[in-house]
């Protein structure tokens, strides 16, 4: 009898122990769940910045594309699946950022099950769409190079993490307000910015035609090898057109995007005896540390560069 008695103890000090096991690696793999915090997957830089600004450490946050990595054409890892799968709340550019090409985006949202609209926005919402002129079907996602438009991406971002979680919209709302006067004031003084440079040398020569947004805001002409990062890069035909525009106007300088190859923009160097004045951003924030390393610094950081160039300094 006693023999059975301890037989029967040890088996339920081995179930005991097994629950217990279980149960703490579940509490592990939900941490983010149990200590309330909104779980909120960006699909890249920029917007992991938005975000931030706006959330503070109130949520969890995971950003897709990393860094320094061009968001047009992306293979979603494992991790990002996982971690979209666990989502609250899902942040996407628009405007065929990420649906563009081989529509990474959308068959990461299909494998995970989040609903549109819902689970998953849009930042551009809101944003007036100016489109390509290669294809004018086709919307020109670089939005955020305007900070007015900026301006919107945090609005709608504010609203979709006050609607997610209710206890902390105040929190939320009042972070916003504090960073949207400030991006409202470098916008301000953004659209005097190039008042001193000359009409025909205010050209802004870059490797991509991501900067209409930013052009039409600052009273600046963009021109560009290719216009978006899915097409064929510095074939002839765009050479020769770039080249043409150069010869045109009164440019002092040309610039090269941080997420780029430069090898294009140096033969357009080497042809025109132009200097290569600065990198400048686009696609993605510098690294963490570095100058550029925010959105707002990133855009004073363009600002600065790109002007400063134009004047031949």
């Amino acid at each position: 009898m006693l023999k059975r008695l301890s037989i029967t103890i040890a088996a339920l000090a081995i179930v005991i122990a097994g629950v217990f096991a279980f149960t703490n690696r579940n509490n592990d793999q939900d941490q983010a769940a149990t200590d309330g915090k909104l779980r909120v997957v960006t699909t890249n830089s920029i917007l992991e910045d938005m975000v931030h600004q706006v959330a503070g450490d109130k949520i969890e946050l995971y950003s897709i594309v990393k860094r320094g990595v061009d968001p047009h054409e992306y293979d979603p890892q494992p991790k990002d699946v996982a971690a979209t799968t666990k989502a609250d709340l899902i942040f996407h550019n628009g405007l065929n950022l990420e649906t563009g090409g081989s529509g990474w985006f959308k068959k990461l949202i299909k494998t995970s099950h989040k609903s549109w609209g819902d689970d998953v926005v849009a930042a551009s919402d809101g944003v007036k769409a100016m489109h390509l002129t290669t294809n004018k079907d086709e919307e020109d996602p670089h939005a955020w190079l305007s900070i007015a438009n900026g301006i919107q991406y945090v609005e709608t971002i504010t609203d979709a993490l006050a609607r997610k979680d209710k206890k902390n919209a105040s929190y939320y709302r009042q972070r916003s307000a504090a960073y949207v006067a400030k991006l409202g004031d470098l916008h301000e003084q953004a659209k005097q910015k190039f008042a001193d440079v000359p009409e025909k040398a205010r050209v802004l020569v870059t490797s991509e035609g991501a900067f209409k947004y930013f052009g039409k805001a600052y009273d600046v002409q963009p021109t560009y090898i290719w216009e978006i990062n899915t097409e064929s890069q510095g074939t002839p035909e765009q050479m020769k057109r770039v080249l043409a525009a150069i010869e045109s106007s009164d440019v002092k300088a040309l610039f090269v995007e941080t997420s780029v190859s430069p090898k294009s923009m140096e033969k357009v160097a080497k042809e025109t005896g132009l200097p290569i004045k600065s990198k400048i951003f686009t696609d993605s924030l510098a690294q963490s540390g570095k100058t550029g390393d925010t959105y707002y610094t990133m855009m004073k950081w363009n600002l600065d560069k790109i002007h400063t160039g134009m004047i031949g300094r």
